[in-house]
């Protein structure tokens, strides 16, 4: 026993068009929950301790200026000390006022990386804008 809705018509069951978004829907939501769980597993949280340099090294000026950081975060500009306050003035005395004078930079490996930054915006605030960092040579492997 059957149930027409509409009489006279046939038993055929009309075409269906539509596109089923559930799977999609469903394989959206796994892909997304893995993503939630691996992307906090992707950062890395380690100590880097920088090796030496094994590029050439370039060749120097004349009178280089050396700026250095000692460990207990004291500057040297050459052998004298220095105050970062007065770093740009001895350095504009040093330099003769050019700024476009290459300054060496060189850090002791214990000096903190905030202390470095505060130095090198010391030496972008005085207008020292080429600076070259200064590593170890080290042999180079072949």
């Amino acid at each position: 026993m059957g149930l027409h809705l509409k009489e006279g018509a046939d038993d055929d069951l009309a075409e269906n068009h539509e596109i089923n978004v559930t799977p999609f829907i469903d394989v959206m939501l796994v892909l997304l929950i893995i993503f939630m769980v691996a992307a906090p597993l992707a950062t890395v949280d380690i100590k880097v301790d920088l090796p030496a340099s094994s590029a050439k090294p370039a060749p120097r000026p004349e009178k280089p200026v050396f700026l250095s950081v000692k460990a207990d975060q004291r500057l040297f500009l050459g052998e004298d000390e220095v105050t970062a306050e007065a770093l740009g003035a001895t350095l504009d005395a040093k330099t003769k006022g050019k700024k476009d004078t290459t300054i060496f930079f060189q850090a002791d490996k214990g000096v903190d990386y905030g202390d470095l930054m505060s130095v090198m915006d010391n030496l972008r605030a005085a207008g020292y804008l080429k600076v070259g960092l200064v590593g170890l040579e080290s042999a180079v492997k072949k």
